[in-house]
C-alpha cells in the first residue's frame, strides 16, 4: 500500500501542469472563469466601438468633424478614432512583454485601472487636443489588456475545449457592443445634469475601475506562466485547487494525466523577441502580421463608421443611430457562430469564411438604401466581423509557446493598431472625395488579402495541446 502512494506520488509530481490541466473536462468552474477574465474585455470592447456610437454627438457639439483635411488633422473625427489606436500601438508593441515578465493575472489588473481612468477624465475634455491625449492614454491601457485577456484564458483551459471557452469569452465581451448602442440611441441626443450624452456614454465605460478589486479576487495566475518560470510549487498548487473544484463540482474521479513527449525543464524556456521570427514561427508571425493589418479594415472601417456612413448616404441622425443599434444587436450572433462551431470546423478555415462574408455583405451594404436592406447586409457584415473576432482571438494565441505567447501576440497585433490609426482618415477621405461605395471597395480588398494569407500559411490548430503546437 505504501509503495502503491508513493508511485502514485511520483507520478503527480512528474505530470507537467499542462499535462494535469489539459486532461480537465468542460465545468461550470472554468466557465465562470473564463466570464470573469472576460469582464475585463468587456469594457475593453465598449471603449473601442463607443467611438461609433457617440460620433454624431461628438460632430454635433462641435468638438470633431465628419471629414478630415490631412492626415494629422486633430479636429476630424479620424483623429478621435487615430489617437486611441496609436496608444493601443504603443501598448501592445512597448509594454506587450511585461505580461511575460510579471504574469497574467498583475497586467490584467493594472492595465485595467489605466484606461479606465483615463476614459473618465476624456469624458471631461472640451477639445479635440486634450481628447486625443486621455484617448491615446486609455489606448495604452487596453492595447496591453487584450492580449493579456487571449493569453490568459488560452493557459488556463484545457486544448479540447479551447477554442469553445475562447468564443465564450468573445460572446460575453460582444454584449458590450448593443449596450454601447442602446445607451448611446438613449443618451447622445440629450443633455443631462449639463453634460451632453456622449460624455455619458463615455462616464459609463470608465466603471471598469470600480469593478476590478471585485474581479481580481479568486482569480489565479497562468499555471503554465508560472511553471515557464521555474515557479514550479505555485503552478502545481493552483492546479491542485483547480483540480479540486472540477472534483467537488462533477463527483467523479479525474483521468490520469496523459504522458506527452518531455517539455523543456521549467525555469529553462527563457524566450527572445527574435525567436518568433525562427522556424515554423516565421510563416505564422508573418500571416499574423498581415492578417491583423488587414483585418481593421472590416471591423473598424464598418464598426467604428457606420452612423457616419449612413449619415452620408443621406440618412437622419435619428434613423442612423436607429439602424446602428439594430445592426449592433447581431453582434453576439458572431461570437455565437464562432462557440458553436470552434471545434468543429478548423479555426482557419471560419477566418477565411468570415473575410469573404465581410467583403461581399460589404459592397452590398455601400449600394443600397432600403432600411430593410441596410438591415440585412449590416447585420452580415457584424455578424461576420464578430465571429472573425472569436476566432482570431483563439487561434493567435495558441500558435507560439508560453515563453512568448504575449510578446508574440503583442507584435502581430500591434499591427492591427498601426493599421487602424491610417483606416480612420483613409475612411474619411474616401467618403469626402469616392463616397461609401469606394469604403467598401477598400474593405473588400482587405478582406481578400486575408482569404490568401491564412488560406495559404495559416496551420491547423484544433484539438492540438499548446505545447504540440509549439514544438
Amino acid at each position: 500500500m505504501y509503495m502503491e502512494k508513493e508511485i502514485a506520488g511520483a507520478t503527480a509530481v512528474e505530470a507537467s501542469v499542462s499535462a494535469r490541466l489539459d486532461r480537465l473536462p468542460p465545468t461550470r468552474y472554468f466557465s465562470g472563469l473564463v466570464a470573469r477574465i472576460a469582464i475585463g474585455g468587456w469594457f475593453e470592447f465598449y471603449e473601442m466601438f463607443m467611438a461609433a456610437y457617440i460620433s454624431l454627438g461628438l460632430i454635433g457639439s462641435g468638438l470633431y468633424r465628419a471629414t478630415t483635411a490631412g492626415l494629422f488633422d486633430v479636429n476630424g473625427f479620424a483623429s478621435f478614432l487615430g489617437s486611441f489606436f496609436a496608444g493601443m500601438f504603443v501598448g501592445t508593441v512597448a509594454l506587450g512583454g511585461f505580461t511575460d515578465r510579471f504574469g497574467r493575472r498583475a497586467v490584467f489588473t493594472c492595465a485595467m485601472l489605466i484606461y479606465s481612468v483615463a476614459t473618465f477624465a476624456a469624458a471631461f475634455q472640451h477639445s479635440p487636443e486634450s481628447m486625443d491625449l486621455w484617448r491615446f492614454v486609455a489606448g495604452l491601457g487596453i492595447g496591453v489588456q487584450l492580449i493579456t485577456v487571449d493569453t490568459y484564458i488560452s493557459e488556463l483551459t484545457p486544448h479540447h475545449t479551447r477554442g469553445r471557452y475562447s468564443a465564450f469569452s468573445i460572446l460575453v465581451i460582444l454584449t458590450s457592443v448593443p449596450t454601447g448602442a442602446v445607451l448611446s440611441f438613449l443618451l447622445v441626443p440629450h443633455t443631462i445634469l449639463g453634460l451632453e450624452g456622449w460624455r455619458w456614454v463615455m462616464i459609463i465605460g470608465s466603471a471598469g475601475a470600480v469593478l476590478i478589486w471585485f474581479m481580481r479576487r479568486g482569480l489565479p495566475e497562468s499555471p503554465r506562466w508560472l511553471e515557464s518560470k521555474g515557479r514550479v510549487d505555485e503552478a502545481r498548487a493552483i492546479v491542485d485547487a483547480i483540480e479540486a473544484r472540477v472534483v467537488a463540482e462533477t463527483r467523479c474521479p479525474l483521468q490520469a494525466p496523459a504522458q506527452h513527449a518531455p517539455e523543456p525543464p521549467a525555469g529553462e524556456q527563457s524566450g527572445s523577441w527574435s525567436e518568433m521570427w525562427k522556424g515554423r514561427y516565421f510563416s505564422r508571425t508573418v500571416m499574423l502580421s498581415f492578417f491583423n493589418f488587414f483585418q481593421t479594415f472590416g471591423v473598424y472601417g464598418f464598426g467604428a463608421w457606420v452612423p457616419v456612413l449612413l449619415y452620408t448616404k443621406g440618412i437622419t441622425i435619428t434613423h442612423s443611430l436607429l439602424y446602428t443599434m439594430v445592426i449592433a444587436f447581431a453582434t453576439p450572433l458572431g461570437a455565437l457562430g464562432a462557440m458553436a462551431c470552434a471545434e468543429r470546423v478548423q479555426r482557419k478555415w471560419q477566418l477565411v469564411g468570415c473575410a469573404i462574408v465581410v467583403a461581399v455583405a460589404g459592397v452590398l451594404f455601400g449600394m443600397v438604401r432600403e432600411p430593410v436592406l441596410i438591415l440585412l447586409f449590416g447585420s452580415a457584415v457584424t455578424i461576420a466581423n464578430n465571429w472573425l473576432i472569436g476566432i482570431f482571438h483563439t487561434y493567435q494565441a495558441e500558435l507560439y509557446p508560453t515563453r512568448i505567447r504575449a510578446r508574440a501576440v503583442g507584435f502581430v497585433f500591434s499591427w492591427s493598431r498601426l493599421s487602424s490609426i491610417f483606416v480612420g482618415f483613409w475612411v474619411a477621405a474616401l467618403l469626402k472625395h469616392s463616397g461609401v461605395p469606394a469604403v467598401f471597395v477598400l474593405i473588400s480588398s482587405a478582406m481578400f488579402v486575408i482569404v490568401v494569407m491564412v488560406g495559404l500559411l495559416g496551420p491547423k490548430t484544433n484539438g492540438i495541446r499548446l505545447e504540440e503546437l509549439s514544438q
